[in-house]
């Protein structure tokens, strides 16, 4: 009777035990934001659909991937972007838009009604997250009109410092660096605008 108990009691343990190494670490998850301010010139009328965007296989997954080496990554699996990177990029870079041309009328997805004077193309080449560091963004750009189809093309490379080892410091900076990106693409759609037809 007192072997049972013994084996009970050892069962007991063994799945408490378990159950504790059962428990993970909680994951985090960051977003990037429209951080672009008003310029103060003149708002444009440019009706504006951004997308598509791609980004680099090597990051387009839900665990941010931090460079730690030249040739090394490492994946968090713990910390995590909220959304798809396209989809977030996309996002961010139409409310900057809409901040620095002073339009309501930006969009990433195609809306009853809604007939863009531009389209805004995006080819995330680097999308480098360096802890305590700096993100980095290289990309190349596309502005078309949709009515005669004329198109120019841009380069956008922004290195912005990180003030601290955290992961939100990391989000904000590469956050600020798609501003930097939205300035370059709202000064073509603006020189565009003025253009005679």
């Amino acid at each position: 009777m007192a072997g049972r108990v013994a084996h009970l009691i050892s069962i007991v343990i063994i799945t408490a035990e378990l159950a504790g190494c059962g428990t993970s670490a909680k994951s985090q998850y960051y977003s990037l934001d429209s951080t672009a301010i008003p310029d103060g010139r003149p708002a444009s009328r440019a009706a504006v659909m951004v997308g598509p965007v791609s980004v680099p296989a090597s990051v387009d997954q839900p665990q941010i991937v931090v460079q730690v080496a030249p040739n090394r990554v490492e994946v968090e699996e713990f910390n995590r972007w909220v959304a798809p990177l396209n989809d977030s990029i996309a996002r961010t870079v139409a409310g900057d838009l809409a901040t620095l041309l002073g339009t309501p009328d930006v969009a990433t997805t195609q809306l009853a009604n809604f007939n863009p004077d531009y389209r805004v193309t995006i080819d995330v080449q680097r999308f480098d997250s360096i802890r305590g560091k700096e993100a980095l963004l290289e990309a190349v750009w596309s502005v078309r009109k949709t009515a005669g189809g004329d198109s120019h093309s841009g380069r956008t490379v922004a290195r912005e410092a990180v003030q601290g080892d955290g992961f939100e410091v990391l989000a904000a900076a590469h956050s600020r660096a798609l501003a930097r990106m939205s300035g370059d693409i709202a000064a073509v759609i603006r020189t565009e605008a003025e253009e005679k037809p």
